[in-house]
This record gives structure tokens, C-alpha cells and sequence, in this order.
């Protein structure tokens, strides 16, 4: 059983995340201080330090909390449907929904790569949203005849997820987000139903030995 001490502890934590996630999202990581994210959840520099060791630590926080929130929307919205085809496409979309979002542009997009650095960064991206592109990706090809081995799936998710970050991307950063995104949609949908009918043409994918 959690003492009181324990509760107010996972408070002021998750205070601390509330402000750091806003301030980083309004004003960016470089013109957000620990002085603005104590004042703003109301606590000493010290209580900040008891849970995190300094700003960049704090974002990683931010930065996880943003990206699990895109997963959960995306395994939401596919887990509505049967079929693999249209669960492709609602995770699809979900996505390109989180990636509209100001916290995942700006967090996510436009900090996330500087702050945490590339491999970093590709480590926290591999947990959540390369984890469900992967199991998109499974489902529609494992749905057809198709028999792929674990490092022809895996060459297809990351081809698939490459293609999806790099769209994200510019849809982040586009002036019209809802119309990049619209975009991204319709191509990977044509993509995608071209894939559709190779598989069920019964068409095999090339040997690569």
C-alpha cells in the first residue's frame, strides 16, 4: 500500500511532466528553463531534482509520454477493425492524427532528434510507434499466401516504417498539416492496395538467396 509520502511523490512528478510537456511544446526545448517548469508546477528546484537529474531528463519524460499517447491512439483505432487491410489504413490515419498534434510536432518532430540524439532517438521511436507499425504490417502480410521468414517481415516493417516516419515528418513541419496529411494518406493507400492485389494475385515475393 502507497504511503502518503509515495503519493504526493508520484504528484509532484507527474506535475512536473504536466508543465515541462506544456512549456517544451509552446516555446520549444532551448527557451524553456527549470526555473519556468518549478514555477509552473509550483515546487523547489530540489523536488525537481529528487525525481529527475537536470532539463534533458525531464524532456525524456515529456518525450515518452507524448510518444505513448500516439501508440495508444493508434492501437485504439486499429483494434477496431477485423479485416488487416482496414486496420492498416485506421492505424495509418491515427497516426497522421498524432503527428498533427503541437506536443508530438514540436517534442517529438522538431526536438526529439537534437535533444536525445539519433540513436537515441531511434530507440525511443522502436519501443512504441515502430512496434505497432510492425504489427500492422505482420498482420497484412501474414493475411495473404505469402511465406515470409522473420528477416524478409522485418525488411518489409522497416521499409514501411521509414517510409511513415519520414511522411510524419513532413507533415509536422508542412503549413498545412491536414492537407500534407491527406496526402501521405492517399499514397500509402495506393501503395498499399497495389500490395493488396499482389497478394492476391497470388504474385511471390522475389528470393533474395
Amino acid at each position: 500500500m502507497k504511503t502518503r509520502r509515495h503519493r504526493y511523490s508520484a504528484s509532484t512528478k507527474g506535475a512536473l511532466v504536466d508543465v515541462a510537456e506544456q512549456l517544451f511544446t509552446e516555446n520549444g526545448y532551448t527557451a524553456t528553463s527549470l526555473d519556468a517548469i518549478v514555477a509552473g508546477a509550483d515546487v523547489t528546484k530540489g523536488a525537481l531534482y529528487h525525481h529527475f537529474s537536470g532539463k534533458q531528463a525531464i524532456f525524456e519524460a515529456a518525450f515518452e509520454r507524448v510518444e505513448s499517447r500516439a501508440t495508444a491512439g493508434i492501437v485504439e483505432a486499429s483494434a477496431g477493425h477485423r479485416d488487416p487491410w482496414e486496420k492498416a489504413q485506421a492505424g495509418l490515419r491515427a497516426f497522421l492524427d498524432a503527428v498533427q498534434e503541437p506536443a508530438y510536432r514540436q517534442i517529438v518532430i522538431s526536438d526529439g532528434p537534437s535533444v536525445l540524439g539519433h540513436e537515441r532517438f531511434r530507440e525511443q521511436e522502436e519501443r512504441s510507434t515502430y512496434a505497432i507499425v510492425g504489427e500492422i504490417v505482420r498482420s497484412v502480410l501474414t493475411t495473404g499466401g505469402w511465406d515470409l521468414d522473420e528477416d524478409m517481415l522485418d525488411t518489409f516493417t522497416r521499409i514501411f516504417f521509414g517510409a511513415l516516419s519520414a511522411a510524419g515528418g513532413s507533415v509536422a513541419v508542412d503549413e498545412d498539416p491536414a492537407a500534407a496529411a491527406a496526402r501521405v494518406e492517399a499514397a500509402i493507400g495506393f501503395i498499399m492496395a497495389g500490395l493488396q492485389q499482389l497478394l492476391e494475385a497470388g504474385v511471390e515475393v522475389p528470393d533474395p538467396a
